[in-house]
């Protein structure tokens, strides 16, 4: 009775498995697909010269003490060592994308080199030739000469999603011509200081050293991604791998291409992404938006009408939630075209059009979105006026007003909600506060209610919410 019922059990769990495996999306092997693929990845070698101090010191950092112009007396400076020059070999990966030698790889592979060696799977060896590369994407885009390479085709970027199985195909530590698999983890990534412009695709493929500038594709052998960076407490891999979406890759390779060089769009505005606390202050009902903390005085966004605290929700009808989002939206139109941002002012709806200028060159962080100190109304911060001596030790423009904070009590609200020493305020519940008179008055009239700040690092603007102080978070 046993083997019976047990023969049975075994013979439903046979038939059963099949019909699983036809319903499940893993297949057995990917050999044709990589086959087909690796004669377009190629491994790239570079060399530099790189100039180190003599005796490997490192340079002198600035002294704290010196933050508010008060130098240490006595202290002197020896000339800098005259430095010494040295050849630095490194590796990376790259993807052949059109049958002529066009190379799409990072541009921190090829940065700075002084020759660049691609070699194919073939064993075949070129001399490489940089046509430009972007340092605010991370994408460079070589030549080689010669017809008739192995090429990629391209997928489409946007229609990828979170679950999807992909292959990383690059040579980490040299090992040339290695594949790895994974699934797409997550699209979309952004905010996380590797690139200015990001919107990863996370993936869970092994991305190693070397692997940048790889190919990360789908199951078909499209291209759908430009292996770049990884997080890592160990310099290997750990399952969190990025790559570059194939859809921006390829605009940008198109310009580099057609004009040696990356034109973006620009607005003149510094954002910021939305908290709840926020949103409250602000009378929205949700997060999703990006509020204007600054606006360049004759910029397109001043021009169009932008003003600080209005908030962005939409670009050409199409909804925008993070900052990061309207900052991709921006930087991806053309300079001369007009957009039209839909923007929630004071809780009521507005439209405007602002046309766009060419992003000015070492720009990127726009579009990203710092005598005795009297006692404000919150305790725990103190403020003083800001003069011109001040400002330029904090490295801001003569035409910046508000005042700057001298103290912040570390068990103070203030200094929980980010406030440091040395920030400037310019507003307080957006109004403009130009002394230390009348921020005194603004904040003693809301003495009892969460309070936003416009505050002003070193250049860089951002609301802060401050909640009255013995309240909880």
């Amino acid at each position: 009775m046993f083997n019976s019922v047990s023969c049975a059990l075994a013979t439903a769990v046979l038939m059963a498995a099949p019909v699983y495996a036809q319903k499940g999306a893993i297949q057995e092997s990917y050999a044709a697909v990589v086959k087909k693929a690796l004669p377009a990845v190629v491994n790239i070698s570079t060399s530099r010269i790189v100039r180190t101090p003599r005796g490997g010191e490192l340079p002198q950092l600035p002294d704290f003490f010196d933050f508010f112009g008060f130098g240490r007396p006595g202290r002197e400076f020896e000339p800098a060592p005259a430095p010494r020059e040295r050849r630095a070999q490194s590796l990376g990966s790259g993807v052949v994308v059109s049958g002529d030698g066009y190379i799409l790889t990072n541009n921190h592979v090829v940065e700075e080199a002084a020759d660049i060696t691609v070699a194919f799977d073939d064993r075949r060896e070129f001399t490489a030739k940089l046509i430009g590369g972007d340092a605010l994407s991370d994408i460079a885009l070589l030549k080689v000469e010669g017809t008739g390479f192995a090429t990629l085709p391209m997928g489409n970027s946007d229609s990828i999603q979170a679950g999807d199985i992909c292959l990383a195909i690059g040579n980490p530590f040299g090992l040339k011509s290695t594949v790895t698999m994974g699934i797409i983890s997550a699209t979309g990534r952004g905010g996380l200081g590797i690139e200015t412009y990001e919107d990863f695709i996370q993936t869970d493929a092994a991305i190693n050293p070397g692997n940048s500038g790889g190919a990360l594709i789908n199951t078909r052998g499209e291209l759908i991604g430009i292996n770049t960076a990884i997080l890592s407490r160990t310099g290997g891999n750990q399952g969190i791998g990025f790559a570059i979406p194939i859809n921006m890759a390829r605009d940008i390779m198109a310009q580099i291409r057609d004009t040696g060089k990356v034109s973006r769009g620009y607005m003149g505005a510094g954002i910021q992404d939305l908290t709840p606390e926020l949103a409250k202050a602000f009378g929205l009902s949700s997060t999703n938006g990006v509020a204007i903390t600054q606006v360049e005085e004759g910029s397109p966004a001043e021009r169009g009408g932008l003003r600080p605290g209005d908030v962005v929700v939409a670009v050409n009808g199409n909804t925008v939630k993070t900052a990061n989002e309207l900052r991709l939206r921006i930087s991806g139109t053309k300079p001369g075209e007009t957009v039209k941002l839909g923007v929630q002012r004071e809780g009521k709806p507005v439209t405007l059009a602002v046309t766009l200028k060419q992003l000015p060159a070492q720009r990127g962080d726009e579009e990203s979105g710092p005598s005795g100190g009297e006692q404000s109304a919150l305790e725990g911060l103190s403020v003083d006026e800001l003069t011109p001596q001040i400002a330029r030790q904090l490295g801001l423009s003569p035409e910046v007003k508000g005042v700057v904070v001298t103290r912040v009590d570390p068990s103070s609200n203030a200094a929980a909600s980010g406030l440091v020493r040395g920030d400037v305020i310019q507003s307080v519940n957006r109004q403009p506060v130009t002394s230390v008179a009348e921020f005194r008055k603004l904040f003693n009239s809301t003495a009892s209610q969460s309070v936003v700040l416009l505050v002003n690092r070193r250049g860089a603007t951002r609301f802060v919410v401050v909640r009255p102080q013995g309240r909880n978070r």
